[in-house]
């Protein structure tokens, strides 16, 4: 709880009590004397009640952030005498508005002439916006309005905000049309207003957003057709209109906007026409979403081409034609559903996608034919065959029921035989040891809970001790048995070996070998068999668990430098200097593995990828856009500084681990680096005009500034894995005069 003796601290310049498990009310005179008082950081507490009206006297301030507690009821007012105000976040909270009056602060707003930023979303704001909100300052860079019950139209002159970059009132009950004049606001970069009741046509204005990289206007009501002017969103990186009432054809120079990789979404409309042959353009596209309308003629056998596309969603239409076989040729094509549609009697392909029936949805085509057996569809000549050629069909099928029960009884019998030998085949990768089911659970106890090391979505991993045998060196190891009952298991396994099956590098986790053959009950095994990493994973020592001795797991701001260094050699071996270009994408604490010298291995190759030819992948030597997985190397740069799991409690909508660390670069270093790191050199903070404390903190700057580079929306903006090695070398250098014992 805040004392009323705060009100005392009139030198006071900043307040900063943010991310603790304070609670109570603020006291009502709180800023009564805090003249001097120019940041309020008060986020992810448990606050309550209104927001004192001695606000008004703190007439200095320029950046309010009171986001995530349960602050409620009506805004007050004298927000127009922070004249100074550039950023008031009020996100996550319970403030609430149903009558004009109640959006007075609004209009108070205008006064602000520096605001950069406003951020209302995820509260209880309701009624209807003033027009005063198109007269806030043309500095305003953020407007973030939505996850509230708002209604009525979105104000017409909104255009006059000139300045806008991020504009978003998703989730809310906003109705009419969307106002032409936005097309005046030329640094648009996200517009989103999807789940509102918005309606009429898109305003073809929407076309002059060069800027824009993310358009989602999904769930609403819009009407009439695609605007044409669309294509000249050559920035765009998602675009969402699904769930509306759109028509028409699907402007084919929407497939010109090669930046288009994370989502394209047009299902749930009445479009009609054939699929344009030119989507092979969206080389980088990853989810192609049109289903639920009315599309007709064939696939495009275009398709192909988009090499890292991974959900396909066609499903209810009018489609016709053979399915191309070219699907079958997409590695990564992990969702394909094809159901209610009217193909012609053609046989399925069985390659790719098509090889596994988790991955597929085809039902609804009763034409369809052939395929593997799992999908249970027709034989294709039972539905070729005419009458006059019953005596024959039975013929056909009377031989292919005798071969089939004759080839089961011989796989009956081999299998019979290997059991009773005890030795199940099993296939080595060439050039690495054989290994056994047998010897696997010798080596592991059985398979015992003591020995579990972890366990993630596709296996476990367990510590095993091989004997030593014919001069082989290396008796510990980690054993990762597959979980086969899991989807895309198996693509995991394979995924990985392909990976690592060439790939030789100080930095990456060396596979022994693999073991692909049968348990004690006949069942498939498949496992994977690494050296053993006897330090753990980084996250191990970054979230050491409760139980964990902490002070024995922490590392020193040389040693994470150390280990982001190893991590960046590794990556940039796996883009730029393996035999094929590979993507991990799943760069994050958990994959990376430190050895007894604590040097760093990038391990879990699971979801990894071999980069085709002509991807704009290559040329950014990133290891992500659009793809699954952690984004660019953003998780274990900021993670390894701040302390934070990406997926930490505090990130909210509106709060990533990215925007958490931005403030740093203005001066909040100590405010979102890891504690751990600021007691580690306690002492030369306590004397900041020092020279060691001084490089301390340039160091931390900079690789704030590369964390947040390496995470940076667009693919062409992230920093190259050489500049991230050359950069982080000069900074462990500089910091290897301040920790000579771990100097190499």
């Amino acid at each position: 709880m805040i004392p009323n003796s705060i009100s005392n601290l009139s030198s006071l310049r900043t307040f900063g009590v943010r991310e603790n498990n304070l609670g109570g009310t603020m006291p009502p005179n709180a800023f009564n004397s805090l003249y001097l008082l120019e940041e309020i950081y008060m986020d992810t507490n448990h606050f309550h009640g209104n927001i004192p009206s001695s606000l008004a006297n703190a007439s200095r301030v320029s950046l309010l952030q009171i986001s995530d507690n349960l602050f409620g009821g009506i805004i007050p007012s004298g927000f127009g005498k922070l004249t100074n105000l550039t950023k008031l976040r009020l996100v996550g909270n319970l403030f609430q508005s149903r009558e004009p009056k109640d959006w007075a602060f609004i209009t108070e707003l205008t006064n602000c002439s520096q605001l950069l930023e406003l951020n209302l979303e995820v509260n209880k704001f309701g009624g209807v916006l003033p027009n005063s909100l198109s007269n806030l300052s043309t500095s305003l860079i953020y407007l973030k309005l939505g996850f509230n019950n708002i209604r009525g139209s979105i104000p017409k002159d909104i255009g006059n905000l000139i300045g806008l970059q991020h504009l978003s009132f998703s989730n809310s009950n906003f109705t009419g049309s969307l106002p032409s004049s936005l097309g005046r606001l030329k640094n648009l970069a996200l517009l989103h207003a999807y789940k509102n009741n918005l309606s009429g046509s898109i305003p073809l204005a929407i076309g002059n957003l060069t800027e824009l990289t993310s358009l989602l206007l999904g769930t609403n009501k819009f009407s009439g057709l695609i605007p044409v002017t669309l294509s000249n969103l050559t920035k765009l990186l998602e675009l969402g209109l699904s769930t509306n009432k759109l028509r028409g054809p699907i402007p084919s120079g929407l497939f010109n906007i090669q930046t288009l990789s994370m989502l394209f979404n047009i299902s749930h409309n009445n479009l009609e026409g054939s699929i344009p042959q030119e989507i092979g353009r969206l080389k980088n596209l990853v989810e192609f979403r049109a289903e639920s309308n009315s599309l007709s003629g064939e696939i495009p056998s275009t398709l192909g081409e988009c090499q890292l596309l991974q959900n396909l969603y066609l499903h209810n239409n009018l489609l016709t034609g053979s399915i191309p076989s070219a699907l079958g040729q997409l590695k990564g094509l992990e969702t394909l559903d094809l159901s209610s549609n009217n193909f012609f009697v053609r046989e399925v392909p069985e390659i790719g996608a098509f090889s596994d029936a988790s991955w597929i949805s085809i039902q609804g085509n009763p034409k369809l034919c052939g395929g593997i057996p799992d999908l249970h569809l027709p034989q294709c000549y039972l539905l070729l065959q005419n009458k006059n050629h019953y005596p024959l069909l039975v013929i056909v099928v009377s031989l292919v029921a005798a071969l089939a029960i004759l080839s089961s009884l011989c796989t009956f019998l081999t299998w019979h035989k290997r059991s009773r030998k005890g030795t199940p085949s099993t296939p080595s990768m060439q050039g690495h040891p054989f290994v056994s089911y047998p010897q696997l659970v010798k080596a592991t106890d059985n398979f015992s809970p003591t020995n579990l090391l972890g366990s993630g979505s596709f296996g476990s991993v367990y510590k095993g001790d091989f004997d030593k045998q014919g001069g082989e060196n290396t008796n510990l190891v980690a054993v990762k048995v597959l979980k086969l009952e899991t989807p895309k298991a198996v693509k995991s396994f394979t995924a990985e070996c392909e990976a690592l099956r060439n790939m030789r590098h100080r930095n990456l986790v060396k596979i022994v070998t693999i073991c692909s053959s049968f348990d004690n009950r006949g069942n498939d095994f498949k496992a994977i068999v690494y050296d053993f990493m006897p330090n753990g994973t980084l996250e191990d020592w970054l979230h050491p668990a409760t139980n964990d001795q902490a002070e024995q797991r922490n590392l020193n701001l040389y040693q994470r430098v150390t280990i982001l260094l190893d991590v960046a050699c590794a990556l940039d071996y796996l883009h730029c200097h393996g035999p094929e270009p590979v993507v991990h994408c799943d760069i994050k604490s958990s994959n990376v593995l430190l050895d007894a010298d604590m040097v760093a291995h990038v391990g879990d190759f699971g979801l990894a990828r071999i980069l085709v030819q002509g991807s704009s992948l290559l040329q950014h030597s990133t290891s992500s856009t659009g793809i699954r997985g952690t984004i660019g190397y953003a998780a274990p740069v900021l993670e390894t500084i701040t302390g934070k799991r990406p997926t930490n409690g505090i990130f909210r909508p509106g709060l990533s681990l990215r925007k958490y660390v931005e403030p740093g670069l203005h001066g909040r270093v100590m405010d979102v680096v890891d504690m751990k790191l600021v007691l580690d050199s306690e002492d030369w903070f306590q004397t900041p005009t020092d020279s060691p404390c001084i490089r301390i903190f340039g160091c931390l700057v900079s690789l704030l500034r590369l964390g947040l580079s390496c995470s940076h929306e667009l693919p062409s903006c992230r920093t190259p894995t050489e500049d991230i090695i050359n950069e982080l070398n000069i900074i462990k250098q500089n910091l290897s005069r301040l920790y000579p014992v771990y100097e190499d």
